[in-house]
């Protein structure tokens, strides 16, 4: 019994000790750029520059799905899986745009890329293109995300957006921050776009 217990405790502080060193980690992590706009009790208006970003698309329908189609497929890339062997940093956060016609999964790519100096993928379902400046609403949640809790805020943002007035376009996108294996300190987001020149005459 006394082996088991200390062998418990010894496992016990190496899980510990692996979750801190992974959220020290994350929070080195460079993190696509953006801009805080305005912040509402629900909900946060951003403006993000254009970014790289590395895609696939997909005809998963549900958050699971795309990820388990997706995210090897990307990390194959940025871990070697182009025309330079060349290893590229994670970012984030990984993008997904879950719908019912075409899903779409992104990494960001590291602020110093651009088209010209960007390995191609091996793989040819990856496209690079440069992401469109835009406005956002932003909700954020914590744990692990899944399809019912990504719906759930979509709602939120959506009855939000509404009280105050401003409409949305496009599809309500999922950024996601973290690793599967670290289990605290979660990020999740869920953003929609905003009409700019609605911004513009709120400001007025």
């Amino acid at each position: 019994m006394k082996v088991f217990l200390i062998t418990a405790g010894i496992l016990i502080l190496l899980f510990a000790l692996f979750q801190i060193y992974t959220t020290m980690s994350i929070h080195k992590t460079e993190t696509q750029a953006y801009q805080v706009i305005r912040v509402e009790k629900n909900f946060e208006i951003r403006y993000y520059p254009v970014a790289m970003m590395a895609m696939i698309s997909s005809t998963s329908k549900s958050y699971r799905d795309l990820g388990s189609s997706g995210f090897g497929k990307l990390a194959k890339y940025i871990f070697g899986g182009n025309d330079e062997k060349k290893q590229i940093a994670m970012t984030s956060p990984v993008h997904m745009d879950i719908n019912d016609t075409i899903s779409t999964m992104a990494f960001v790519l590291p602020s110093g890329y651009n088209q010209d100096n960007l390995p191609k993928p091996n793989d040819s379902s990856i496209a690079i293109r440069a992401s469109e400046p835009e406005y956002v609403a932003v909700v954020k949640f914590g744990g692990f995300a899944s399809s019912d809790r990504i719906n759930k805020h979509i709602t939120i943002l959506q009855e939000s957006l509404k009280e105050k007035g401003l409409s949305h376009h496009g599809n309500f996108r999922f950024l996601g921050y973290n690793p599967p294996y670290q289990l605290f300190g979660r990020r999740n987001e869920v953003i929609v776009a905003l009409n700019e020149n609605e911004l513009n005459q709120a400001k007025n």
